[in-house]
């Protein structure tokens, strides 16, 4: 199975790409016309530069405009190609993307553009090129696959055949398994590109909106499947035309990349084993158990603080490390780390960061299982010198700068709570916190797709639909991702500008990640009591948020006046209902959520969402005030 991918879905200037190309490990690559015109050296110097590097040229595209013209304008189409084909015999490669015409003048007709092929061809063989044909999803006459299909089977020459674009197949929402009536051999070249389900034109979604498999709703396993019953066998490459990827880091954009090819032929090969695709062997998708444990890297003056607001919560310092300076803190199945190390890797984060959670622990099955489905999916493996008296405990590198541990029982990792940890004190009841309900990542908007198809090719979670929230100066993106049984729930939140509380909060704690963790309780109005009891300060939340509730819902006085008693947030679904209460803003804006979620509620009180940002403001440093 090669992979490879077109220059144009990664940013930066050309040899950024090509090293971003080679680093992230396809075998090849596809110029795009502008890439290199763009670029100073000269075609045969880049071809031995690709190879240099490891890489092969995979296809040049595009050629626009070449079928169907009349008189001097189709000798001319001609003359082009010869010097298309010049420069990819320069380059050192041997085929050519021609994409279906859209020339104001070009004259339809499946035999006349056949015939076209057909002589292109014969000019082709002469020097040993090949050339493929692409139905544009907007094409002038030909816009479907089988359309093109038909030219290409009428042209009938060997040095032609045909190129398929799940983007284009999939946006005109045209049957895949019609590809499988398609000869494997006369298919020349695959394009793959995912993309959300809006509905735009078609052209403008193309340039601007695709993304990579599995980030988008297309049914990418659906056409890959077809393709590869047919018996294709060549590369297998990325085309993507994404405004946030232009934004991004070429070397992240094409380790995404390479992740997504992977983790969508191991999907195809598992959906349909009979296809005895060459694709690695790799673990399935992970199912998350929960999560084992959440650690915060910190410092002695500003952990204090974070222990004594834990204190508040119910929390209870139940155990403490036997070689390091790491504080548990429990209650009910909650495990908080405190991390107060002065080296290794928390005490990196801790100087980078500041009070940050540096490191997550998710319960799974077999823990080794996990870890070669992470390596298998390129992302890198955490290590760092341990002590004798320390389990070894697979962990990887997350997005951002985190570390995700896997904690099983299988192999016995999760004792390490006895054998690592000194009990000091048994945890109490607390305040009824049970478990953790979702944790809550914070990002740059141009980054939330790579940290979606981080977790959701990793683990076996589905992805909700993205939504705006409303901070009082912007927006920001939020996308819920789950598993199916609800065990492991993540949010992630895409800041557009540092204007908002959670770009703030980025700009504030130099690009940490987490920036809230909900707990889960069954009675919230009796966890709002215990917390009192127990000093805890919740977050203010203004009387005319209640005047507007007692308008939006149907709740009585009494229980208006207990939301309202306790700062407790309310919302409802056709499903049931949903309680929040926060803490106070901490540690450059991260916070802490209660929720009770009652009725199959699924939601993550969006509504409420501009209320809690603008009672959180009103008690953040100013704007311009250094910090003390």
């Amino acid at each position: 199975m090669k992979t490879s991918i077109a220059t144009v879905s990664i940013s930066g200037n050309f040899e950024e790409k090509l090293e971003a190309i080679a680093a992230a490990g396809f075998h090849g690559l596809e110029i795009f016309e502008q890439d290199l015109i763009a670029h100073d050296a000269n075609p045969r110097e880049v071809g031995e530069m690709i190879r240099s590097m490891g890489l092969e040229i995979t296809i040049f595209q595009p050629f626009r405009d070449f079928e169907g013209l009349p008189g001097h304008l189709r000798a001319k189409a001609f003359d082009r190609a010869e010097h298309k084909f010049d420069l990819i015999q320069e380059l050192g490669t041997d085929l050519m993307l021609i994409c279906s015409s859209c020339h104001p003048e070009a004259i339809g007709g499946i035999d006349r553009a056949a015939a076209d092929f057909h002589e292109l061809g014969d000019r082709a063989k002469k020097r040993g090129l090949r050339v493929g044909y692409e139905a544009l999803a907007w094409g002038r006459y030909v816009n479907d696959h089988r359309d093109a299909w038909e030219v290409v089977r009428r042209a009938d020459h060997d040095n032609i055949g045909l190129i398929l674009d799940s983007f284009h197949t999939l946006v005109r929402k045209i049957d895949p398994d019609t590809i499988r009536r398609i000869p494997g051999n006369k298919i020349f070249f695959v394009h793959f590109a995912d993309a959300p389900a809006i509905e735009m034109d078609m052209l403008y979604r193309s340039r601007h909106f695709r993304n990579m498999p599995g980030e988008g709703d297309l049914d990418m396993i659906g056409f890959t499947r077809a393709v590869m019953a047919t018996g294709y066998s060549g590369p297998i490459s990325l085309e993507i035309f994404n405004d946030q990827f232009r934004a991004g880091q070429p070397k992240t954009i094409a380790k995404d990349g390479y992740r997504s090819l992977l983790a969508l032929m191991d999907d195809v090969n598992r959906a349909e084993p009979a296809l005895a695709l060459n694709v690695p062997d790799a673990p399935a998708r992970i199912q998350a158990k929960g999560l084992s444990f959440i650690e915060f890297a910190s410092n002695a003056d500003e952990a204090e603080s974070l222990d004594a607001l834990l204190a508040s919560l119910g929390f209870t310092h139940s155990a403490d490390h036997v070689t390091l300076d790491l504080a548990l803190w429990a209650q009910g199945d909650i495990r908080i780390l405190v991390n107060r190390e002065t080296k290794g890797y928390a005490s990196s984060a801790f100087t980078l960061h500041g009070t940050n959670v540096c490191d997550i622990g998710i319960a799974v099955e077999d823990a080794q299982a996990a870890a070669a489905r992470a390596k298998f999916l390129g992302a890198d493996l955490f290590q760092q010198a341990i002590d004798p008296k320390q389990l070894k405990i697979p962990a990887i590198h997350s997005q951002s700068s985190g570390i995700l541990h896997y904690i099983d029982d299988k192999n016995g990792l999760s004792d390490v709570w006895d054998v690592e940890f000194t009990a000091r004190a048994k945890p109490a009841p607390g305040a009824g916190l049970t478990g953790v309900d979702h944790i809550g990542h914070t990002m740059n908007y141009e980054d939330m797709l790579s940290w979606s198809l981080f977790f959701t090719t990793l683990f076996d979670m589905k992805k909700s639909a993205m939504v705006d929230v409303v901070d009082p100066e912007g927006l920001v993106r939020s996308q819920a991702l789950e598993s199916s049984d609800g065990n492991l729930r993540i949010t992630l939140n895409g800041a557009e500008t540092h204007k908002t509380m959670a770009g703030s909060f980025l700009a504030e704690s130099s690009n940490a990640s987490v920036q809230h963790i909900a707990f889960a309780t069954d009675d919230i109005f009796a966890s709002a009591q215990r917390l009192e009891a127990s000093g805890f300060a919740p977050l203010p939340i203004a009387n005319n948020y209640y005047a507007d509730l007692a308008a939006r819902f149907d709740i009585d006085d009494a229980m208006l006046e207990r939301l309202r008693r306790h700062n407790i947030l309310y919302d409802e679904d056709a499903q049931g209902t949903f309680f929040q209460l926060y803490s106070r803003p901490f540690a450059d804006g991260m916070f802490f959520e209660i929720v009770q979620r009652s009725g199959g509620y699924e939601g993550y009180g969006g509504p409420n969402a501009p209320f809690r940002i603008a009672a959180q403001k009103r008690l953040m440093r100013p704007k311009g005030m250094p910090k003390i």
